[in-house]
């Protein structure tokens, strides 16, 4: 398993939270999510093997939201 951290704008509530962690969940690979507003970002803990990171940000830019690198 990896971890990394992504940054990701426009949330604005906890509606918000719950989109990104439920779209970065529903990933296969994906272990744990946690979100952030207060540091606008996405905690991720997955499998290399079965999801990239690049997945991941289209994962929260699909959400709604935007996932700079």
């Amino acid at each position: 398993m990896v971890e990394t951290v992504i940054r990701v704008e426009g949330m604005s509530c906890g509606g918000c939270v719950n989109s990104v962690t439920a779209a970065l969940k529903s990933l296969p690979g994906v272990t744990d999510a946690n979100v952030s507003l207060d540091s606008a970002q996405a905690r991720v803990q997955y499998d290399p093997a079965t999801v990239s990171e690049q997945q991941l940000r289209e994962a929260v830019e699909d959400a709604g939201f935007d996932a700079p690198v």
